[in-house]
């Protein structure tokens, strides 16, 4: 079991900046894979960013060049850095976390980013 708890939403600017964590009750070390994702109102949940227990990163094309996703493993703990964010950023975010090795998958209740133009 993995219980995942988000934060660093806000309301912000256009053009502003925004950090993201997500905590993990437990080691991510052996997480085969987290990611971020996104709910907009009215719209179906999105994957924004993940990362993979080997390095390996991949954006969604909303996200490149624009967000930054990383982990620290010795504090749990996953990052979102979002720079130049823009209004179609505003969205619930949450943090996902699969775990191959069990075939399950764990949700955090998300944060709330509001990007005002």
């Amino acid at each position: 079991q993995v219980q995942l708890v988000e934060s660093g939403g806000g309301l912000v600017q256009a053009g502003g900046s925004l950090r993201l964590s997500c905590t993990a009750s437990r080691t991510i070390f052996d997480i085969t894979v987290m990611g971020w994702y996104r709910q907009a109102p009215g719209k179906q949940r999105e994957l924004v960013a993940q990362v993979f227990r080997g390095g390996a990163i991949n954006y969604s094309d909303s996200a490149k060049g624009r967000f930054t996703i990383s982990r620290d493993t010795a504090k749990n703990t996953m990052y979102l850095q979002m720079n130049s964010l823009r209004p179609e950023d505003t969205a619930v975010y949450y943090c996902k976390a699969d775990d191959w090795s069990s075939n399950r998958d764990y949700w955090g209740h998300g944060t709330r980013v509001t990007v005002s133009s």
